[in-house]
């Protein structure tokens, strides 16, 4: 019998096994997709997670111009961009998003926002797909259908 191994193993770049998760974001809530879709990207659902390495899997979002928000954060919920001129604050609500003509930079921040800030942060946003309408060009990659409604009641808006 082996004995029990009492080292972490830390995985190398070069053995990361990248997989592709599809998601259909339609009537999903906004910030718990989110969470999940971090965790995928990070690397956090696989055993060899290695905090310091990007482990994390390719995740394709589609119909993300049907998420939805709970309470009145659809009125309420602000994102701020600067111009580069003095007094150049600009302010849009999440309705004015989902309705423009990028309705996907919503979920887009959202999970920005749940990475790690830095070069680590960027290579794995790299490995997140988002189109706002039902069809996507990443089929010869054969993604794996991820329900995330059927992970918990919450993550699906109740209207």
């Amino acid at each position: 019998m082996k004995a029990l191994s009492t080292q972490t193993r830390s995985i190398k770049p070069a053995e990361v096994e990248k997989n592709w998760h599809l998601i259909d974001a339609e009537g999903l809530v906004v910030g718990r997709l989110a969470s999940i879709v971090a965790n995928i990207l990070r690397g956090k659902h696989k055993p060899s997670y290695t905090p310091h390495v990007d482990c994390g899997d390719h995740v394709v979002i589609i119909n993300v111009e049907k998420v939805k928000f709970t309470g009145n954060k659809l009125k309420q919920q602000t994102y701020y961009k600067h111009t580069g001129y003095a007094g150049g604050i600009k302010e849009v609500t999440a309705d004015k998003v989902l309705a423009g003509r990028f309705p996907e930079r919503v979920l887009e921040k959202a999970v920005e926002r749940m990475v790690p800030r830095g070069p680590l942060g960027r290579q794995q946003m790299k490995a997140l797909h988002l189109y706002a309408g039902s069809e996507h060009p990443h089929d010869g990659q054969q993604p794996q259908v991820l329900d995330v409604a059927s992970m918990n009641r919450k993550n699906k808006a109740a209207k």
